[in-house]
C-alpha cells in the first residue's frame, strides 16, 4: 500500500502545492469529490486519464493524511 503514496507530489509549483497524482494537476480532492459523488474508480480514471491505482492512491493518501491529524470539537457558545 505504501507504494501508491509514490503516485501522489506536492509541489508548490502545481495546483498551488495541493497534492495531486504525479505529473498532472488533477488533485486528491478532486478524485475524493468525484467519488463522494457517485463515480467509480473506473469511470474517473477513463474520464481524467489516470489509472485506477492513481485513485486508489488519492483515497490512501487521504487516509494517511487524516489518520494522522487530531480532531478537536469545540462548542459554540450560546
Amino acid at each position: 500500500m505504501e507504494k501508491l503514496l509514490d503516485r501522489i507530489e506536492v509541489n508548490p509549483g502545481v495546483m498551488a502545492g495541493k497534492p495531486v497524482i504525479k505529473g498532472t494537476r488533477i488533485t486528491v480532492d478532486v478524485i475524493l469529490k468525484l467519488l463522494a459523488d457517485g463515480m467509480r474508480p473506473e469511470e474517473i480514471a477513463e474520464d481524467y486519464g489516470i489509472t485506477v491505482d492513481d485513485v486508489r492512491a488519492a483515497l490512501f493518501y487521504a487516509s494517511k493524511v487524516l489518520g494522522r491529524e487530531e480532531i478537536f470539537v469545540v462548542e459554540a457558545s450560546p
